[in-house]
């Protein structure tokens, strides 16, 4: 994004035709995010959250009538003294910004964070822990769904094979509820899973409609566990397949086909991290019970 603003300052805008409000608008197409590195994330909690957490902000947008706002300006000032450009805006901006009539009051505009999917499975030595990783998901809500229910079993990361969905897109943002500031996001080919696998220290499980296995039946909880989701149109490739050590299925007893990917994901998540979400474990990370 180009520096329309000096860094830092707070700056008033009421129009919707204003440079600035343009460049960030256009953070809700793809092209724009990649080329930039950014996305807008919705929401005075979850701009604490991020801040809080160490990602960068560019830019730190409020409605005029929340300047009286006492956390929200402790945020604002702390944001600023980092070099964020603060926008005081009127409610019509924040509506174009977010492209819906009733936006959040603030919005943030953030950094992307990027992870090396090879640190990620050279560091998932802990028995117990779960990384997901998720063949050409294609729908941003299941995406966002699935990134806050990996954050909330605890899995370590969500590795993204192929051509997925963007996860900092507007909606897989919004489904995410916040998560995507708390999982670590990767990328990779799908013909450089095997690099992959040669560097995670664990065991890889992937759902298959030929997969002979009730994932029931499998002891998970002495393994690092990697979960391979396939497409959901197409399901796993073979290449991806056969990096699987194990292929399982979950059990249906009605006359539905198939389950929703987010869902089947956490059906499967639940039961693999089930004998470490024990009252201990998650009130000592701070977890919270359903």
């Amino acid at each position: 994004m180009s520096a329309q603003t000096q860094a830092g300052r707070v700056k008033e805008i009421t129009a919707t035709s204003n440079p600035i409000v343009k460049e960030i608008k256009g953070l809700a197409l793809k092209k724009n995010r990649d080329a930039e590195g950014l996305f807008i994330a919705e929401g005075l909690q979850l701009a604490t959250f991020a801040l809080e957490n160490g990602w960068r902000a560019r830019s730190l947008i409020y409605a005029k009538r929340m300047a009286g706002h006492e956390h929200l300006m402790q945020v604002a000032a702390k944001a600023r003294a980092a070099g964020t450009d603060i926008l005081e805006v009127s409610e019509k901006v924040l509506g174009v910004i977010a492209r819906r009539d009733n936006p959040q009051m603030v919005i943030g505009v953030f950094e992307q964070q990027w992870h090396d999917p090879l640190t990620i499975a050279k560091s998932a030595g802990k028995p117990g822990n779960v990384i997901v990783a998720l063949d050409r998901v294609r729908d941003p809500g299941n995406l966002g769904t699935i990134i806050r229910t990996a954050d909330a079993v605890g899995a370590s990361a969500v590795l993204l094979v192929g051509e997925c969905t963007d996860p900092y897109s507007m909606e897989a943002v919004r489904a995410t509820m916040g998560s995507v500031f708390n999982v670590r996001l990767a990328r990779i080919d799908a013909i450089d899973f095997d690099e992959f696998k040669a560097a995670f220290p664990g065991r890889i499980a992937g759902t298959h409609l030929g997969g002979s296995v009730d994932y029931r039946s499998i002891a998970y909880g002495s393994d690092p566990w990697c979960l391979l989701m396939g497409n959901e149109q197409q399901g796993l490739p073979s290449i991806l397949a056969e990096a699987c050590d194990s292929l399982v299925h979950i059990p249906m007893a009605g006359r539905a086909e198939s389950l929703n990917l987010a869902i089947a994901t956490g059906v499967m998540l639940f039961e693999m991290r089930r004998y470490h979400l024990t009252m201990g474990e998650t009130a000592s990370d701070g977890g919270k019970q359903v």
